[in-house]
């Protein structure tokens, strides 16, 4: 199962389905009032005879972007959304869509279930980490427990859920035969002229081990094409798994190499470390300048994640890191 990279020559929002006889949307979920937040959050949209669902239905700000584009598809009904993780940016807008499609089922990690059943703590922690951002996101609405759907009948899905929480607890990965939606498990990719630009998404708190395992665990699935969250459709879906393990090493040994500098000279110098030693960070200055100021503003954020991690190690265990070789390509 394979599909080509989102068209921008299509109607607004959305990508050309290319599953037959099964169809597969690309729905672009874009804040013009964030400067940058173009082709980077989306909605993906499946469906055959069967079986139609939504994985990531995305902020309450950008939900008429989503039902524009589900009514352009003649999407009648939901049988499930499925939730990679319940960042705000991703599963905001569920409980709105639920009111749309009241049959729909969400597929949920249990952590994530409690948080948007009542999603007061998830909102002011979003408020807290995001500030104005999380306000253009817009605010979370509630869930009904009874449209989750319970952990044991999982394996009578349709499609493989698979436990990826090397971004949050909470995040996991869906594998529909050969086609895996990642969320961001493998970080955050953008084309450019000059070629692929990824990077790690890697917020407080960061494990690496738990980051590296989850990425081993959907290498080991075998997928052919991948999803990635933000942002896009890559039919590599193995060699960009591999790309993700070896960032994610790459970036730790830079931020140990950093953490001896000042406080505040350590982003600067983390940024130069890897513009050297990670060719495909090195491609940011390829990338449209709103989309550079984008980047610029979550690299803070991954960058904080690994700091901190990095400050809870000891003497040893940093020296093992640094000698440990990055996994082939």
């Amino acid at each position: 199962m394979t599909t080509p990279e989102p068209s921008t020559g299509l109607p607004a929002n959305l990508a050309p389905p290319s599953l037959a006889p099964a169809e597969l949307y690309c729905i672009d979920l874009d804040l013009p009032g964030r400067e940058g937040f173009r082709r980077f959050i989306s909605a993906w949209l499946y469906r055959d005879a069967q079986l139609t669902f939504v994985v990531d239905p995305g902020p309450l700000a950008t939900l008429p972007l989503l039902l524009t584009a589900l009514r352009r598809c003649q999407v009648e009904r939901l049988d499930l959304i499925l939730l990679t993780h319940i960042h705000i940016d991703h599963a905001g807008a569920t409980g709105a869509l639920l009111r749309e499609f009241p049959q729909a089922r969400v597929v949920c990690h249990a952590e994530g279930v409690r948080h948007l059943v009542a999603p007061e703590k998830l909102w002011q922690g979003s408020l807290k980490v995001l500030g104005e951002l999380a306000q253009d996101y817009g605010e979370i609405v509630p869930v009904a427990q009874t449209a989750f759907v319970a952990e044991e009948q999982w394996p009578t899905l349709p499609l493989q859920v698979v436990a990826t929480p090397g971004h949050a607890v909470h995040h996991q990965s869906y594998l529909l035969a050969d086609l895996l939606f990642a969320g961001e498990v493998a970080g955050v990719r953008s084309p450019s002229p000059a070629g692929l630009y990824m990077r790690p998404a890697t917020p407080p708190r960061f494990d690496l081990a738990i980051a590296l395992a989850s990425v081993e665990r959907v290498l080991a699935l075998q997928p052919q094409s991948l999803v990635f969250a933000h942002y896009g459709l890559v039919p590599q879906a193995q060699h960009h798994l591999r790309l993700a393990r070896r960032q994610l090493l790459l970036w730790v040994q830079g931020c140990i190499r950093t953490a001896d500098l000042a406080e505040d000279e350590q982003p600067a110098a983390f940024w130069r470390y890897l513009l050297t030693h990670d060719a495909e960070f090195a491609r940011f200055g390829g990338l449209a300048a709103d989309i550079q100021a984008r980047e610029r503003y979550f690299f803070s954020n991954s960058h904080r994640g690994m700091r901190d991690y990095v400050a809870g190690l000891n003497a040893a265990q940093s020296a093992e890191l640094l000698a440990r070789p990055l996994p082939s390509l």
